[in-house]
């Protein structure tokens, strides 16, 4: 990286587990003399900034914003035309679900140089840490990502929950959790069958991650409880994968 040029990185953190960021994330932050940094982007992770490096924090508890979205694209702008070196750290993958896209154009709207540094998105670490794979020649040809939190004051929901269904793909649903019973009886209404198998994993890769193994008529009636934040639900026939999950369980209670 030429540091006599500002530049703004967006870095993936991974899902959690501090030791899942990237390599040339992990260089990037490192390197950086500003992070921007999120509540989901592993505060662990900070100990790896210099100690003369600016930290400022735009992430979101308990449903209030530390600072909107518009603000946070100018305070990329502004710290970058400083000629600050920034690393703007975003839980997951930049560009999955973490409004990386609308960094990067108003960032190149400035003219300012920018890179995206992919992270591990939370279902692929949800997958992995459950041992449920989210395709399997036997059991799914695809994955679909989804959202089931939608922006709010949309007209409609851009999502046809009767297609979905008729994939049969692994569907992964993000901050969905609050309307999964909804979600899931949208999926069932358009086709599929009640007892698909669901896996929820909560705080995938993070101390205390747990897995609750469901179908989606348990969801309906609501069987699933509280479930610790951030979660996501796996939907599918992956999800019914018990040679994984015994593993991967078998596994865990060895270190323990």
């Amino acid at each position: 990286m030429n540091i006599a040029v500002p530049m703004v990185s967006l870095v993936g953190a991974g899902p959690g587990d501090p030791e899942l960021i990237t390599v040339r994330g992990l260089k990037r932050l490192q390197g950086a003399e500003v992070v921007v940094y999120d509540e989901l982007a592993g505060a662990e992770l900070l100990a790896f900034v210099r100690p003369d490096a600016e930290l400022v924090f735009v992430g979101k508890r308990c449903g209030k914003h530390a600072l909107e979205q518009e603000r946070i694209n100018a305070l990329l702008v502004e710290k970058a035309r400083e000629g600050k070196r920034v690393v703007r750290l975003k839980g997951g993958d930049p560009f999955i679900f973490g409004r990386g896209g609308e960094e990067l154009a108003e960032l190149a709207g400035a003219g300012i140089a920018v890179e995206v540094v992919p992270g591990v998105t939370a279902a692929a670490a949800a997958g992995a840490a459950a041992g449920v794979p989210l395709t399997h020649r036997e059991l799914s040809s695809g994955v679909i990502f989804l959202t089931g939190h939608e922006k709010p004051g949309k007209p409609e929901s851009s999502i046809d929950w009767r297609a979905l269904a008729a994939t049969r793909m692994t569907l992964c649903i993000y901050m969905g959790v609050k309307k999964i019973a909804s979600i899931a009886e949208n999926l069932v209404e358009g086709g599929l069958p009640i007892e698909t198998p669901v896996a929820i994993v909560s705080r995938a890769s993070w101390a205390g991650q747990q897995t609750f193994l469901l179908t989606l008529s348990e969801l309906i009636r609501g069987e699933h409880g509280e479930v610790p934040a951030p979660a996501l639900a796996i939907i599918g026939a992956v999800a019914n994968h018990p040679r994984g999950v015994a593993i991967l369980a078998e596994a865990a209670g060895n270190r323990a």
